[in-house]
């Protein structure tokens, strides 16, 4: 065991011993500094001292891919950490949070599962903090009177989304791209699953992914490195030890074309069509990111954009992006028309990917999409939380500790020709699912 001196006063002590703060280049990327603690606990650490303030957020592979056989299984444990820990009630631990000024959160996704932490540096307020957060994190208690209450508090928001066209037009595509691989598993799981799940389902889940070998620590903000590695420590001892998830099976490459028509009461019909896209790490990402930031990606002007609503004047939004995760996730589009013009958005969209596929962009399209997106790159590291988040998915999904030195190099690398070729190689627009949500052809003529 280690010292039996309190966490608090050990983490007060170090910091009003302090070290001088830390100075950053001016239009630089943040240096991330990696190490292990040595209770096994793996931490990314980013020093910045344009705030007063830290930024923590403990990263566990503990999304809804995870879920098994109770769909909403994950997201349930993560909206149930702070129902009350170590005999303390969710007021206790939201007042404690409060009192300090402190901003507690959890979020669940398919792929994992995130606790954060953002507080005032001062030494009292953010050791104080700290042990709080190390107490939900490692010692929920899951009382049954707030699972109860959680329970019907996902059932009431599963129901109103089965009201939304985009809400439902997303879980259908997901399981038709997905079929029985995990990440067709909805998040926020089925009726008969949420009724299913029991306080032993969430001890069993908590137990088995919420421990630091699962699991991984960001730190962004203004300490010292000897500060950081405090915290660090102090959760990696405080977190049970156990096993990393293993690896999700490989995701689908392809789908068989499919026309999903769903009726539903509404002004309007929803349009979502994919199909799987690539993992994070795949070689083509950048020529993908690119590409697709001139095809949907950069909003109204991007080539969908122009083609729905200015040329055709069908919609007022639409998007397309890939979504890379730990295996391949999806690539989609989205737009909204008047139902009686379906079929001429059908086709534009088709025209348009078939068309950046075959040709890719031209020179000004390129020229574009490569200074806007380097032109505003900083503004996504201009906040310790935003750094925070770029920091976690690198490290989560294994990305390089140079990923953002190296960002806008990368961008500016990318050509014409490599464009058309990952498109050729990724996005097929013959093999795609679509669903449309929305009135019946008669109820939008009426």
């Amino acid at each position: 065991m280690t010292s039996k001196v309190p966490y608090s006063v050990l983490f007060a002590s170090l910091l009003l011993l302090g070290a001088t703060p830390g100075i950053a280049t001016a239009g630089s990327s943040p240096e991330i500094q990696q190490w292990t603690t040595d209770h096994g606990l793996d931490v990314y650490f980013v020093r910045s001292d344009a705030l007063p303030m830290v930024d923590l957020t403990l990263t566990f592979d503990a999304g809804s891919a995870r879920d098994g056989d109770l769909p909403g299984l994950a997201r349930m444990t993560s909206n149930m950490l702070s129902e009350g820990a170590g005999g303390d009630s969710a007021g206790d631990i939201a007042r404690s949070f409060e009192d300090r000024g402190a901003r507690f959160s959890t979020s669940s996704g398919r792929d994992n599962a995130q606790v954060s932490l953002r507080s005032l540096n001062a030494p009292a307020t953010l050791s104080r903090s700290v042990d709080i957060l190390t107490k939900v994190v490692s010692r929920p208690d899951f009382p049954e009177d707030a699972l109860q209450r959680e329970r019907r508090r996902m059932l009431v928001a599963l129901r109103n989304a089965e009201r939304n066209p985009g809400a439902v037009a997303q879980r259908v595509l997901w399981q038709a791209l997905y079929g029985e691989h995990p990440y067709a598993s909805p998040p926020d799981g089925s009726e008969e699953s949420l009724q299913a799940i029991e306080r032993d389902d969430l001890v069993a889940f908590h137990h088995r992914y919420y421990v630091r070998e699962n699991g991984l620590l960001t730190v962004v903000g203004d300490l010292s490195r000897a500060e950081a590695e405090q915290i660090a420590l102090h959760l990696g001892e405080s977190l049970a030890a156990g096993a990393a998830a293993p690896p999700l099976p490989d995701a689908p490459e392809e789908v068989e074309s499919e026309e999903i028509r769903i009726t539903m009461p509404a002004s309007q019909t929803v349009i979502l069509a994919g199909q799987p896209g690539y993992a994070r790490g795949d070689d083509a990402h950048f020529a993908l990111y690119v590409g697709n930031h001139i095809l949907g990606g950069g909003g109204l002007v991007s080539r969908l954009g122009i083609a729905m609503r200015e040329d055709r004047g069908l919609s007022y939004g639409v998007s397309s992006g890939f979504r890379p995760m730990a295996a391949a996730g999806p690539f989609m589009v989205r737009t909204q028309v008047r139902t009686d013009r379906t079929d001429e958005a059908l086709e534009v969209l088709r025209d348009n990917l078939h068309a950046i596929r075959d040709d890719g962009p031209d020179p000004q399209e390129l020229d574009d999409a490569l200074r806007h997106i380097t032109g505003s790159f900083p503004l996504n590291l201009d906040s310790n939380s935003k750094i925070a988040g770029f920091v976690s998915t690198i490290a989560f999904y294994d990305l390089p500790l140079d990923y953002l030195d190296t960002f806008t190099d990368r961008v500016n690398a990318v050509t014409a020709a490599d464009v058309r070729e990952a498109f050729q190689a990724r996005l097929d627009p013959e093999r795609m699912v679509t669903v449309l949500v929305g009135p019946d052809t008669e109820d939008a003529s009426n």
